[in-house]
């Protein structure tokens, strides 16, 4: 499962060596969550506590805080949105540290994204059942908010898998391989053949989770594929020419914002608002209409940038 060898030494990691890529960057992120999961991470490195630690200590945080949404108390409300705050906080601090001492693993990447769907999904549970006592509306049907939520979660995790789909891309002609977790589901595939089924059920059903969630982003990019089946065909050892590398990532540079929309901040500032005004529902509506509006205007831009360089390289530009 590991990817890079481990080490727990900070002698020269700065803020910097701290964040992915200025360009994949959120400007809340820059100004709030990255100072602070800094300060953890680098907390963390003096204990020699791991990232895949830090990101169990968030499942925990982001569960406790769906749980005080329940109460139709502001008090608590408020409690729990400062350990969803703290939650994401860690969320920051464990790839900060990965990248600082250089302890990646695909478990990491795995258990990191976990843990925001543990997070939701106890949140999802606490406003049906919140609305379920304490609105007339859905006191008369209690099973609507559970379809509403149910229906939202899909649309959340599609929204979510997307936006990190297409950040790696990015961070692929950024920085090269190294630099990205841009995965393939043939590669992982023949990864979880290559796991012995004697003993290995943690680790194949990893796997497998993992596979799956690869195959479902392939299936919404048919044409970031195709360009990737030609650049693998045209540069079979990686040479990517730097010019080609340059202008997709001048292309694709725009989409990063409407990524980070689809991440973790806005939607939180939106969740936050709806507990505040007592209609937790607004939430779900959120997601539903605004952010899979995005999600369908994201997938068009990108496919179609996918298209024009696709084209590019069969006309021998590059």
């Amino acid at each position: 499962m590991t990817i890079q060898r481990q080490n727990n030494q900070l002698p020269h990691a700065s803020y910097r060596d701290s964040l992915k890529s200025m360009d994949t960057e959120e400007h809340i992120d820059l100004a709030f969550y990255r100072p602070i999961g800094y300060a953890w991470a680098c907390l963390a490195a003096r204990l020699g506590v791991t990232p895949n630690a830090i990101t169990i200590a968030s499942i925990f945080l982001g569960i406790g805080a769906g749980i005080a949404f329940y109460y139709d108390s502001m008090a608590i409300n408020v409690v729990g949105m400062f350990l969803l705050i703290w939650a994401n906080s860690f969320d920051s601090a464990d790839g900060q540290l990965a990248r600082m001492t250089h302890q990646y693993s695909r478990l990491g990447r795995i258990l990191d994204g976990m843990s925001g769907d543990l997070w939701f999904a106890t949140i999802y549970v606490a406003i049906c059942l919140r609305e379920n006592y304490t609105s007339s509306f859905f006191m008369s049907m209690p099973w609507l908010i559970w379809v509403i939520a149910v229906f939202s979660g899909i649309c959340h995790a599609k929204q979510a898998a997307m936006a990190d789909y297409y950040r790696q891309f990015h961070l692929y002609f950024l920085k090269g391989e190294d630099g990205s977790e841009l995965e393939s589901a043939d590669n992982l595939r023949a990864k979880l053949d290559a796991i012995p089924r004697e003993g290995n059920f943690f680790r194949r059903l990893v796997m497998s989770g993992y596979l799956s969630y690869t195959v479902n982003q392939e299936k919404l990019t048919a044409s970031m594929q195709t360009l990737r089946r030609e650049l693998r065909q045209r540069f079979p050892d990686g040479r990517i020419p730097q010019s080609f590398r340059d202008n997709f990532r001048a292309a694709s540079l725009p989409l990063m914002k409407y990524t980070n929309i689809l991440s973790f901040n806005w939607r939180t500032i939106v969740l936050f608002i709806s507990l505040f005004m007592q209609m937790p529902w607004i939430y779900f509506a959120f997601e539903i209409t605004v952010l899979n509006a995005l999600l369908i205007y994201m997938v068009y831009r990108h496919e179609a940038i996918c298209r024009h360089f696709t084209q590019a390289l069969k006309d021998g530009k590059y």
